[in-house]
């Protein structure tokens, strides 16, 4: 049975869909996410196309109300976050509605189906379903699918895939498309998505990969028939950044989180000194909401060097 377990982390929310002991999807939702989905702001127009939201957070309009002048106010609703691209962050986008003004609906109250809440003196399920293993192939970009490897690189143009493995291509085509649909879902990657497979001979082997991605990928998506070269090109809704983009746009953030998780853990009684990277020590130490909450939770005031 699919199951989401949910975690109230420091820094982060998280949450992961598990069939039978294994992630197939993931989320994190971090406290310093900005603009987020579904939220209703009081905005102002400031220049064709562009909004100031009421934290000051700029955002781009899908579509300015006609007869609206610059300077006036009206309230704008989140269509897809802030993403981070290389050297820059792409703002969020809205648009405009008569809804009053709400906050967005938190990760918990967005997961669908059976959702299992976990506390950090219990057995770590998240880790047991192969956690750290999600962040490791959202960060490195490596992913293992049975004879073959996929590369996972982010692009300011699109997401790209590049397979490789051995044996028969047309069949290492065919596992790398599961393999890949499966990746897209786990890692909440949206977008353009550019897959480069081994180079097969003939249109009906060509046909046939495709034909697994429109088996296993969940709709709604788009995709280009696989051409002599072997390129296929998938485009999904982007609400939001993927786990690749959001660990990678900030890895020592991610990294402190994730400590924090392990010290949350850390069994009553054990060693209270905790050996961490500077840089990652560094951006706990100018946390002190964070610090706070972890004393709040374990009950002792962690000494972190670094």
């Amino acid at each position: 049975m699919a199951e989401w377990l949910y975690e109230d982390g420091i820094g982060e929310t998280r949450a992961a869909l598990i069939v039978d002991g294994r992630i197939i999807a993931a989320r994190i939702v971090r406290d310093d996410a900005g603009a987020r989905l579904g939220a209703v702001h009081s905005a102002q127009l400031t220049e064709p196309g562009v909004v100031r939201l009421s934290d000051g957070t700029t955002a781009t309009i899908a579509r300015t109300p006609a007869g609206l002048t610059l300077g006036a106010r009206l309230n704008v609703i989140v269509v897809r976050e802030a993403l981070p691209e290389p050297g820059r962050v792409k703002p969020p986008r809205v648009a405009a509605t008569d809804e009053a003004p709400r906050p967005a609906p938190s990760l918990r109250e967005t997961l669908e189906g059976p959702v299992r809440v976990l506390r950090a003196h219990e057995p770590d399920a998240l880790e047991a379903a192969g956690w750290s293993e999600l962040l490791d192939e959202a960060t490195r970009g490596d992913i293992a699918f049975p004879g073959g490897m996929l590369r996972l690189t982010p692009t300011p143009a699109m997401m790209l895939f590049d397979v490789d493995g051995g044996g028969a291509l047309d069949a290492l085509a065919d596992r790398a498309a599961a393999a890949v649909t499966a990746a897209i879902v786990r890692h909440d990657i949206g977008g353009s998505i550019g897959v480069d497979f081994p180079t097969i001979q003939g249109k009906e082997a060509r046909q046939r990969v495709a034909a697994v991605i429109d088996a296993t990928l969940p709709q709604p998506f788009e995709r280009t028939a696989m051409n002599g070269f072997g390129f296929l090109q998938i485009v999904r809704p982007r609400p939001r950044a993927s786990l690749p983009e959001l660990l990678r746009a900030d890895p020592v953030g991610a990294a402190a989180r994730a400590a924090l998780r392990e010290i949350e853990r850390t069994p009553p009684g054990a060693p209270n000194r905790y050996r961490l990277p500077p840089a990652v020590a560094a951006r706990i130490d100018a946390r002190p909401d964070w610090l706070a909450e972890l004393v709040r939770r374990t009950g002792r005031t962690p000494i972190l060097d670094g």
